[in-house]
């Protein structure tokens, strides 16, 4: 997991940094923001101090009705020892006994000339993708026609001269060889590329090559999410394969499952084709049109009529 301080917010948003600059490397634990309005009318019992707090018109509205001494009450509570920082919001004035109590805790204290549910969902955004869950696997990220396909396989089965063919052919390489997952939603995964190998391609007997200096900026892209998996198996003759596509295999990463298909590899097939088809197949099936299932129905449209001409 990412560390995340308070230093990235002043970084990544445009936040006017106006106390507690000692308190800039204080760390963020998680991407809960915690608006303490309940907490300003005097109850800390369950007061969220290790989350970054947001303070917005409402509340603040509250705290400068308050009487000088609830006031400074107030502030020194909401400013401890771990508190990652206080954003105030729609750049309104600051009150002065927040302002010392943060300045004295050595609490980063900020503000933004922005709404307020226009800064939550921003920073919200921004932690949740930060502390996301992680993991990598080997394999070949590319987005086909907007669809993001992860090529999985055994080394040298030919994923990476697979992705190069797509890519001639005009898609864009997200991944090769090794590809970063993180999930962002309870459905949603996203990948993309170390920043070691960003850009690279191996292809065995040629060497490394960029993809972005070869065929341009319009050949790869930074991340993606992965709709579906694409499995690379050497032909077993023993093995039976799936012939219809009734049949729909998933695989699991992290808490997300993945339509999968397998593709067995053998001489003279042309698995950049037969990938490419099956994004738009894939979907194909997402707007509703699913060939397996219509030959299906038309298959057991013409048994149920000859048995009926039998009778």
């Amino acid at each position: 997991m990412a560390k995340v301080r308070t230093q990235d917010l002043l970084d990544r948003f445009d936040l006017e940094i106006v106390t507690g600059e000692d308190g800039v490397h204080r760390e963020i634990h998680m991407s809960d923001i915690s608006r303490p309005g309940v907490e300003i009318t005097g109850y800390f019992k369950f007061y969220s101090k290790d989350r970054l707090q947001l303070l917005g018109k409402t509340e603040l509205s509250y705290f400068n009705e308050l009487t000088t001494e609830k006031r400074r009450d107030r502030a020194e509570k909401l400013c401890t020892d771990i508190t990652p920082g206080i954003v105030i919001t729609r750049g309104m004035d600051i009150p002065e006994e927040l302002y010392h109590a943060a300045k004295e805790a050595g609490v980063p204290l900020m503000r933004s000339p922005y709404k307020t549910t226009r800064v939550i969902s921003r920073l919200t955004n921004f932690l949740e993708t930060k502390f996301a869950p992680f993991t990598a696997i080997h394999g070949v990220l590319v987005d086909i026609y907007g669809i993001g396909v992860m090529i999985t396989g055994q080394s040298g089965v030919g994923k990476s001269e697979t992705a190069l063919e797509l890519v001639k052919r005009g898609h864009r390489l997200v991944a090769d060889d090794s590809v970063e997952i993180r999930q962002e939603d309870f459905d949603t995964l996203i990948g993309n590329s170390p920043p070691l190998i960003e850009h690279l391609l191996e292809i065995r007997g040629l060497g490394i090559i960029n993809v972005m200096t070869l065929f341009g900026a319009g050949a790869i892209r930074n991340y993606k999410r992965i709709s579906m998996v694409i499995n690379l198996e050497l032909w077993d003759q023993k093995k039976q394969y799936d012939r219809l596509g009734l049949d729909e295999d998933t695989m699991r990463i992290m808490d997300v499952d993945i339509p999968k298909a397998t593709i067995p590899v053998r001489p003279g097939r042309n698995l950049a084709v037969i990938i490419e088809v099956a994004a738009m197949n894939f979907r194909l099936k997402r707007m509703g049109v699913n060939a397996a299932e219509e030959f299906s129905q038309r298959l057991t449209n013409v048994i149920d009529k000859d048995k009926h001409l039998e009778e």
